[in-house]
């Protein structure tokens, strides 16, 4: 006899297609008063070719292979999720342990392929270890405030950075 599943599968059949995004969460990792920055493959469909920071989409296969958190009258809730993602992103792509997440900013916007995205910005902390790259990627460094404006980075980068180093410093505006 096969017990029944306690989370009903998920489904998009009901749900607004204009009400349909990809969610993103990214994570600018801060050590020792620099942040990473990673080169994306010219292969990519969005920023090819630019720096920015870890970071990745929230699937539905994540909901599926992690137990619900909580029931919350008759919604189920997956606490931690987002930052789940980045610390799981931040693994895959740069091959370090993230935590201590502090949220940055967020920002919608519409990739070249037509796909809507809502993207939420965290800062973290960087556990020891060394950097190894995800193939997506071409190349990594290790970055000040100044030195980051050496970079050609996706639009915002440079601020996502200045602001990450200020936080985990101490000298934050946030």
């Amino acid at each position: 006899m096969s017990s029944p599943n306690p989370v009903p599968p998920i489904s998009v059949d009901k749900a607004k297609p204009e009400k349909l995004f990809y969610f993103v969460a990214t994570g600018t990792v801060y050590r020792d008063g620099k942040c990473l920055l990673l080169q994306r493959s010219g292969k990519e469909i969005a920023h090819r070719g630019l720096w920015g920071v870890v970071g990745g989409k929230l699937e539905h296969r994540d909901m599926k292979n992690a137990p619900p958190t909580r029931v919350n009258g008759e919604v189920l809730d997956w606490e931690h999720m987002v930052e789940d993602l980045v610390r799981r992103e931040a693994k895959e792509e740069c091959g370090l342990d993230v935590a201590d997440f502090r949220y940055l900013d967020s920002v919608v916007f519409r990739r070249p392929d037509g796909v809507p995205v809502v993207c939420v910005k965290f800062a973290c902390k960087a556990g020891p270890g060394e950097v190894v790259i995800a193939p997506e990627f071409d190349a990594y460094a290790w970055v000040d405030g100044a030195e980051v404006d050496q970079y050609d980075c996706i639009l915002g980068i440079p601020e996502e950075v200045r602001q990450t180093i200020g936080i985990f410093q101490g000298n934050s505006r946030t």
